[in-house]
């Protein structure tokens, strides 16, 4: 079993409390706009890091973190990348990762809307961690938090890190 956090849209800004609810991360996945590298080495410090640019993020995080990741995870096919849209509603570009990789599992960023989707008939999970992050139009910052065990993702939570003011 791994015990996964996912978080996306920090635009630089990083605090205690995001990194005390990842501590006890196996991974930490970020899923872009990261905004600058001082983010990522606290998170490099607790947990094995995986992570893809945004569309806010300059050359220099460009040329570390890619605009895609695949990979697999406790019998699950992970596909993260920044800009997805909704299930159902997902560009060519991604549809044509997701169909080639035959991911389970879409996570991703950009909006700032928290959201996690099951497609019932599927099982393929879409999830959208929101924003930890105090720059866009949210009023909540979020991240999620779950476990993978043998193919499946358990003891998911949204974890409400306060307003995006304070």
């Amino acid at each position: 079993m791994k015990r996964i956090g996912i978080l996306s849209d920090t635009h630089g800004y990083m605090d205690d409390r995001i990194l005390l609810h990842l501590r006890e991360c196996d991974e930490i996945w970020h899923a872009g706009d990261i905004g600058n590298m001082d983010v990522m080495l606290p998170l490099q410090g607790l947990a094995v890091l995986r992570a893809v640019h945004g569309n806010i993020d300059g050359g220099d995080l460009r040329k570390i973190f890619p605009e895609t990741l695949i990979f697999e995870i406790e019998g699950l096919t992970i596909l993260i990348t920044h800009i997805a849209g909704r299930p159902g509603k997902y560009p060519a570009k991604v549809n044509s990762a997701l169909n080639s990789s035959s991911a389970n599992m879409l996570v991703c960023g950009h909006s700032h809307i928290c959201m996690v989707h099951k497609n019932p008939q599927t099982g393929f999970i879409h999830i959208n961690p929101g924003a930890v992050g105090r720059h866009g139009f949210h009023k909540v910052r979020t991240l999620i938090r779950l476990s993978i065990d043998k193919g499946q993702v358990v003891n998911l939570e949204v974890v409400e890190l306060g307003p995006r003011s304070t």
